[in-house]
């Protein structure tokens, strides 16, 4: 492919996020938190557009934008953000985080669910959800506000 035609496919792509997100009629912040709520559960690996669906459902945010914002981040970045929620995740526990990404190495080359549940493997998985739980957070209140902000400049743009 040419770079022209990946470039268009790319702002073809932006503007079907952008068309789909801020044309949704519904409240804005029912959009909005509804995004953030898709962003922050893309993010957790073993969760995303299914439970964005029923977590929307159950909040009583926007769906639609929530099953959005999961899909844009569901599984591809769970790869980038991998270790970086290890480094987040030591930090905050006072964890090496070279010690933490070399046990969590052995824990998936030599995986059993009897494994998961030793005591000793909480170092290595602790550190691990809990950076990613914080990098779904900050993700995800980004990504309302992002929204909120846009929606919020668009009403404004209209009603002069």
């Amino acid at each position: 492919m040419k770079r022209t035609q990946i470039n268009n496919k790319f702002l073809r792509s932006i503007k079907f996020i952008y068309h789909k997100i801020f044309r949704i009629n519904d409240s804005p912040q029912r959009i909005a938190l509804g995004f953030g709520l898709g962003v922050f559960l893309g993010i957790l690996p073993g969760t995303g557009p299914l439970a964005s669906l029923v977590l929307a459902t159950f909040l009583c945010v926007n769906r639609a934008s929530a099953l959005l914002g999961s899909v844009l981040t569901n599984t591809w970045l769970s790869f980038v953000t991998f270790l970086l929620s290890i480094r987040i995740g030591s930090f905050f526990l006072g964890l090496e985080w070279q010690r933490v990404k070399t046990g969590w190495d052995g824990l998936i080359t030599n995986f059993s669910w009897r494994s998961l549940l030793k005591i000793s493997n909480l170092e290595i998985i602790l550190p691990v959800a809990l950076g990613y739980l914080v990098i779904g957070l900050v993700s995800g209140a980004l990504a309302y506000l992002m929204v909120i902000i846009v929606l919020a400049f668009r009403k404004k743009k209209r009603g002069r």
